[in-house]
C-alpha cells in the first residue's frame, strides 16, 4: 500500500467554549491509503486534539511521516501506534474504507445502509445564561429528550439557576453535565449535592483526571452518577485500564476513539467496563465529517441503548460535505447522498 497525508483546518460556526479553553477553530490531519489503482482511496481522518490528545507532542507530523511511509508495517500492526491513539484510528479509518471498496463504508452495518438511526444527544456549549437558555430551548424545539450542558465557564450560581429553568419548563427532557474537570477536590462534593436537585442523568469528569483516589471517593459518594471522560485518555495498556476502573469505580465511562487507542483501544475499553457493570457511550472528539461517520459506524455495529454524543457534525462552516443527516436527535446515514472529498494539498511520503 501506498500512503499520503496532509493538514485541514475546521472553521466553527460560533466560538465553542469549554472549562479549557475558546475556540474558533481546529486542525485536523486527514490520511489516504491506496495500493494498485491511485483514483481509488481509503481516507481516515487524524484528529489530535491539542492539549488533550496524548498524542500531542513534538513531532507529530514526523511520526504521521513515517507512518505513512511505512504503511504495510502500521497497517498490519496497529498497537505499534498505542501511543499515537489519533494517527492510529486514521490509519484504521483509511485501512477499512479501502478494504470496502473506498466508499467511505468503515463498518458496514444497517445503519451505513440507512435503515435505522443512531439517538444522539443535543449538546448545549457554553456561553452566559441567557444564550445557554436559548440553545437549550432550541434543542428542545429540535426533538431531543436528552441534553448535555457544558458546564464550569460561567458562575456557578447561574448555572444552578439555569438548571431550575430547564427542570421547570422541560420536566421530561434527560439533562447530562460536562464539567470538563473544572471543580475541585474541594468543593466537587458541595456541588454534585446542589447539582443533585435537578434530577441529573450523570457528569462527565467533576475533577480533573489523574486524581484517582478523589474520582473514586466521589463515585462512592455522589448523589450523581459520574462519567468518566479525560480519565481514560492516555492509559494504552490493558494493565492501566483495568487498573484505573478498579479504582475509581465510575457509573459510566466515555469513549472518543480518537482519544481512547482508536478503534482496537476503544473495544477494550468496552469489554473490560462490561466486564465490571459499568455503562458507556461514544462521543466524538471534534472531528471533521470523516471521523465522525467513521465513529458512527462504528457505534452502529455495538447496537447502542443510550443517547450518543455525536452531534458536532454541523459545528463547521468547512465541514467535509458527506452523507450523514441529522433529523431532531436521530443521526442518519443517506445512501442517496454523497461523500464530497475536496481537493486537497496531499503530502506524500
Amino acid at each position: 500500500m501506498f500512503a499520503s497525508y496532509c493538514k485541514y483546518q475546521l472553521d466553527f460556526r460560533f466560538t465553542a467554549i469549554t472549562s479549557r479553553d475558546r475556540m474558533r477553530k481546529k486542525d485536523t490531519y486527514f490520511i489516504k491509503i491506496w495500493d494498485s489503482e491511485p483514483s481509488c482511496f481509503g481516507i481516515g481522518e487524524a484528529a489530535m486534539f491539542k492539549g488533550l490528545s496524548c498524542d500531542d507532542i513534538p513531532g507529530y507530523e514526523d511520526k504521521l511521516r513515517e507512518v505513512c511511509a511505512e504503511i504495510d508495517r502500521y497497517a498490519s500492526h496497529p498497537e505499534l501506534l498505542n501511543e499515537y491513539s489519533s494517527i492510529k484510528m486514521g490509519v484504521e479509518t483509511a485501512v477499512n474504507d479501502l478494504k470496502n471498496g473506498c466508499r467511505r463504508l468503515i463498518f458496514p452495518s444497517e445503519w451505513s445502509e440507512g435503515k435505522s438511526s443512531i439517538i444522539i444527544n443535543g449538546l448545549v456549549w457554553m456561553g452566559d445564561k441567557e444564550l445557554m437558555a436559548e440553545r437549550i430551548n432550541d434543542k428542545v424545539k429540535a426533538g431531543f429528550h436528552c441534553i448535555k450542558l457544558k458546564i464550569g465557564g460561567i458562575n456557578f450560581n447561574d448555572e444552578l439557576d439555569l438548571l431550575r429553568l430547564v427542570s421547570e419548563i422541560c420536566p421530561d427532557v434527560e439533562l447530562r453535565l460536562d464539567a470538563n474537570g473544572a471543580f475541585t477536590p474541594e468543593n466537587a462534593m458541595e456541588r454534585l449535592s446542589a447539582l443533585s436537585a435537578f434530577d441529573i442523568h450523570s457528569i462527565e469528569q467533576p475533577v480533573r483526571q489523574g486524581q484517582w483516589k478523589v474520582m473514586g471517593e466521589l463515585c462512592r459518594k455522589s448523589p450523581i452518577p459520574i462519567a468518566l471522560d479525560e480519565e481514560l485518555i492516555g492509559l494504552n495498556s490493558g494493565k492501566l485500564k483495568r487498573e484505573m476502573l478498579d479504582a475509581i469505580r465510575p457509573q459510566y465511562i466515555i469513549l472518543k476513539p480518537t482519544l481512547c487507542g482508536g478503534f482496537h483501544g476503544s473495544d477494550e475499553w468496552i469489554a473490560l467496563a462490561e466486564e465490571r457493570n459499568i455503562g458507556w457511550w461514544a462521543t466524538s472528539a471534534l472531528e471533521s465529517n470523516i471521523g465522525l461517520n467513521a465513529i458512527a459506524q462504528w457505534v452502529s455495529t455495538k447496537h447502542p441503548t443510550l443517547p450518543q454524543g455525536l452531534g458536532t457534525g454541523q459545528l463547521y462552516f468547512n465541514n467535509i460535505i458527506s452523507p450523514l443527516n441529522l433529523r431532531g436527535e436521530n443521526l442518519w446515514y443517506d445512501r442517496n447522498a454523497e461523500w464530497k472529498i475536496p481537493d486537497l494539498e496531499w503530502i506524500e511520503c
